[in-house]
């Protein structure tokens, strides 16, 4: 029989819980089908061209980051990192 787990009060959250935002990427009508596996992929595109093109400190490149960092499995973004560093990313980034 599974563990049960303990319902969680207002009395028993943390100040800390309150702070916690939770967001998904919006809808792109580019990418209208339920399997989001292109979307995740040209967010990851995206989100280096900006930096190449704009700079590392550019701030709207985040926005990329950030729905490529809830679209895809965190596995795939490890892989992608390390080809970029070794240079045998197959994506076109600059």
């Amino acid at each position: 029989m599974p563990a049960i787990m303990p319902a969680v009060t207002a009395a028993s959250k943390s100040k800390k819980d309150d702070d916690i935002k939770l967001e998904t990427a919006p809808f792109d009508p580019r990418f209208p089908n339920q399997n989001q596996t292109r979307y995740c992929y040209q967010s990851y595109i995206d989100y280096h061209r900006c930096q190449a093109v704009k700079g590392q400190d550019y701030e709207p490149c985040n926005y990329f980051k950030k729905v490529f960092l809830t679209m895809c499995p965190a596995a795939w973004v490890e892989r992608w990192d390390t080809q970029i560093e070794e240079n045998r990313f197959p994506g076109k980034i600059h």
